[in-house]
């Protein structure tokens, strides 16, 4: 079943799959069949019943027809649950990992407030040339999980998926 879930990609980026990104928290049979818990990145995320549906699909057709697939929201999901591997795929996808700040400075984006957008001295590395000369454009990018950045190198702008 790992292996099923394994091969659900992420909606929002296709080279990750749900088990990457760490939102299956477990998978076990109980009493009455089998249940999968997911912990979805936020609670508002809207991807989240796509991911639902695709998992009771993909299990049903491997033979688990009634598998019951539960929200946890405790523990809230946090990007350190990614694994190293997704990262670097999302970075050769062009989206800039979490935890990819340069040393010394902040290692997350400030989300506290939308307007005015403020500096928060983050260095993240453009995905695409490597250059460490981007800068912030919105808090928020294609998704609320990411923020926009732009590379001064490469003229290319990128999302940075925010850790959490």
């Amino acid at each position: 079943m790992w292996r099923v879930l394994a091969a659900i990609p992420d909606p929002e980026i296709p080279v990750v799959s749900i088990v990457d990104l760490g939102i299956v928290r477990s998978v076990a049979r109980e009493e009455g069949g089998v249940v999968v818990r997911v912990t979805p990145t936020y609670s508002g995320c809207p991807a989240t019943d796509w991911i639902l549906a695709a998992i009771r699909d993909e299990l049903a057709a491997i033979g688990v027809p009634d598998a019951r697939v539960e929200i946890q929201l405790a523990p809230a999901w946090t990007t350190d649950w990614m694994a190293a591997d997704a990262k670097r795929r999302m970075r050769e996808f062009g989206i800039a990992p979490p935890g990819c700040a340069v040393a010394g400075s902040p290692s997350a984006v400030d989300v506290r407030g939308i307007s005015p957008l403020r500096h928060t001295g983050v260095v993240v590395p453009c995905p695409r040339c490597g250059s460490a000369r981007t800068r912030l454009t919105a808090q928020f990018g294609s998704t609320a999980c990411k923020a926009l950045y732009r590379c001064d190198e490469c003229l290319e702008p990128f999302d940075y998926f925010k850790p959490h």
